[in-house]
């Protein structure tokens, strides 16, 4: 790869200030996960849209957002992070304009695809902006800790907003919400730091792009039909296989090509392997915690779309405390794996406590312990597994390497999602069969419930094996400065 045209890195003496605007940015893009699921049944009715096609509200965001990060990553590379972090949240702002403004569903689902498009631009940037703007290693550390934060908790604080804004405005005020955000953060334009970039005409890796886009969109998309045709249909097997083929063919494309779209350098070092690893595995315990508690809160206890959120709320408080309040004090002083194995064993924990609810169960006893666990779990796994998906890399690596644990969390998030929504409704079709001549309305709700339970006993493994591989693999001791001058950037001590 060409040398970077830059001066040596100076540091900003705005970039707490550019951290604030970068922050808005990423939970504009964490929001816009959860705030539109509490949306889409109004948006449903108001659009005329049908059971079938009402996902693929939810599915033309995550097809464009998971497949084309990678290559949004290395766009940020090529043309600059804070040009593509500009136009990427004024992309997204006029998507979801224009969402809002859908007067049917043709004109909704494109306004979704190009939500994600400009998100897939959006978050590398935001992530690789962050790691630029912050090298020294407790500034790091806190940096990283606001935002492990917000995009472990992002998620609760949506559904409070979007049942706020869809009791009390319109299901369309849930994508109009995005437009101020937006422009508050771009007035991030003055305080980020100046664009570096590679020297010379961009020159993208064409097989590369086409092969990982191919190979994402069906991985995802043959996941989010999973969820409704079951993991044995023709289109779902064909998918996965045909996206399994490609990204292999994309692996060993890398590996030959003289500018790569994601090179293996990136992949190669054990700690960034693992935290996208943990990641992408942690996400499922999240995805699970929201998808079938929001269903049991509403469908079992009765809770409206609002109190729903507000259930959520000790949760997005617990992620606060693990990832402002510990990780980013810790993430200095010990080995990375020693906060993210026991940060996923807590989340597990907080997931196997739910495996015993059912109808009667309230939501002091049931609910909020579990929420507590996985919350604080969750924000000793985001903080540093996001500061080392990024730690170490080459500046001009920055973007791809952001991009790629933003397509992990995706590829993670929409894998699990699919496989526990289709464990929970196997579970509850069997528990209804068995039960076809007492059903009453509290047979039904235990039968949905039998299902949550079963999905979160495998959630709950899950992450204790991904505990297990990131201990192993995980083995970048603490950090150290480099000896020098103060201040001098630290790394890890096998790199120092």
């Amino acid at each position: 790869m060409s040398q970077l045209s830059k001066s040596p890195p100076e540091v900003n003496p705005r970039r707490w200030l550019a951290l604030v605007f970068i922050g808005l940015a990423q939970l504009m893009i964490v929001l816009d996960i959860t705030v539109v699921n509490i949306a889409l049944p109004s948006a449903q009715k108001d659009l005329g849209i049908s059971d079938g096609d009402r996902q693929w509200v939810i599915t033309a965001y995550t097809l464009a957002f998971g497949s084309l990060l990678l290559l949004g990553g290395r766009i940020a590379d090529y043309t600059g992070r804070k040009r593509t972090f500009l136009i990427g949240l004024l992309g997204f702002a006029g998507a979801s304009a224009l969402g809002g403004a859908a007067s049917g569903f043709e004109m909704l689902l494109s306004a979704r695809a190009l939500q994600g498009g400009f998100a897939a631009l959006l978050a590398p940037a935001t992530l690789s902006l962050l790691a630029v703007n912050f090298t020294e290693a407790r500034e790091r550390a806190k940096a990283f800790g606001i935002f492990g934060a917000i995009a472990a908790g992002g998620g609760a604080i949506g559904l409070v907003i979007g049942g706020l804004l869809t009791e009390y405005l319109d299901w369309r005020w849930c994508l109009y919400v995005n437009v101020p955000i937006a422009i508050v953060a771009a007035i991030s334009w003055s305080v980020l730091p100046a664009d570096t970039r590679t020297e010379g005409r961009a020159r993208f890796d064409i097989p590369g792009v086409l092969l990982a886009v191919g190979g994402l969109v069906a991985v995802v998309y043959g996941c989010s039909e999973a969820e409704s045709k079951g993991w044995d249909s023709r289109l779902v097997t064909g998918l996965l296989i045909l996206g399994a083929v490609l990204l292999v063919a994309f692996v060993l494309v890398e590996r030959s090509v003289a500018r790569p779209l994601l090179p293996p350098r990136v992949l190669a070092d054990r700690t960034r392997g693992s935290a996208y690893l943990a990641v992408g595995l942690s996400v499922v315990g999240m995805f699970a915690m929201f998808l079938f508690l929001t269903y049991y809160m509403q469908l079992v206890k009765g809770y409206s779309a609002l109190l729903t959120g507000v259930a959520f709320l000790p949760m997005t408080g617990a992620v606060l405390i693990g990832a402002g309040g510990v990780a980013s004090r810790l993430i200095p002083k010990v080995p990375p794996r020693l906060l993210v194995a026991p940060g996923l064993l807590i989340a597990a924990a907080g997931v196997a406590l739910l495996v015993p609810l059912d109808v009667d169960s309230s939501y002091a006893v049931g609910l909020l312990l579990p929420e507590l666990l996985v919350g604080f779990g969750m924000g000793l796994v985001m903080a540093p597994a996001m500061n080392y998906a990024t730690h170490g890399v080459e500046e001009g690596d920055a973007g791809i390497a952001s991009a790629t644990v933003n397509t992990a969390q995706q590829i993670g998030g929409s894998i699990g999602t699919a496989m526990l929504n289709t464990i929970a409704t196997s579970v509850t079709s069997d528990y209804m069969a068995s039960h076809a001549r007492q059903m009453t309305p509290r047979t039904a709700k235990a039968g949905l419930v039998e299902g949550f339970s079963q999905a979160f006993v495998v959630s709950s493994l899950i992450l204790v094996g991904a505990a297990v591989v990131v201990a192993l693999l995980m083995n970048t001791p603490r950090p150290v400065r480099q000896p020098g001058a103060e201040g001098a950037t630290p790394l890890p001590a096998h790199m120092g």
